[in-house]
């Protein structure tokens, strides 16, 4: 009788490192945009409108972008990007992956706030590479949780093919420059499933 009174305690031990549920993410309420710099100085904001994921029972969250999305406020530069710079015709979507380090983001009460840092798989254009992020993790209520990027996270086209599309950009709008690492922030709100607490 010990021994299974031992067993059940050691089983309970263990559960806060097992026992999370799947997440979503609520795509209306999550948001995540880049800035383009053009003539060396003229900076701007864009962002994409559809974004899809969530964070599984092992704690690997997926984010996937949908690159036809992509809205600048100038429709002629959304298809120009569509077409010249992202080719969405042969890669429509770039995905981000990795692990959150830590189990307790699970357990936030609403109003808790915890910093992350975590590598990241970004696949964009066909090639992938792993950046860095530093987030912040922050419990809401309603069985919810929100993550954004305390520091931008800043992505070079250079390492995913994406200068000539660029340059094809620039030729275009007949720029002097435009530069080719561009800061990324993110707001991201995911809601827990149905075997949550």
């Amino acid at each position: 009788m010990p021994n299974r009174h031992l067993l059940i305690a050691l089983l309970i031990a263990l559960l806060p490192a097992t026992s999370w549920a799947d997440w979503r993410l609520v795509p209306d309420q999550s948001s995540l945009s880049f800035v383009s710099v053009k003539k060396g100085k003229v900076a701007e904001v864009h962002h994409f409108g559809h974004l899809s994921g969530g964070i599984d029972g092992q704690r690997r969250f997926t984010l996937r972008i949908d690159l036809a999305s992509v809205a600048t406020s100038i429709p002629v530069r959304d298809e120009r990007m569509r077409k010249l710079l992202f080719e969405t015709a042969r890669f429509p979507v770039a995905t981000v992956s990795g692990t959150l380090p830590d189990d307790h983001y699970d357990h936030m009460a609403p109003g808790d706030a915890a910093n992350a840092a975590v590598q990241a798989r970004l696949s964009l254009h066909g090639q992938a590479q792993t950046l860095s992020a530093r987030l912040v993790v922050v419990g809401l209520a309603g069985n919810q949780l929100l993550v954004t990027t305390r520091d931008p996270v800043i992505v070079d086209g250079a390492d995913f093919g994406l200068v000539a599309g660029i340059e094809k950009l620039r030729e275009i709008a007949r720029l002097p420059a435009i530069a080719t690492a561009v800061p990324v922030n993110f707001v991201l709100v995911f809601e827990r499933g149905p075997q949550g607490r």
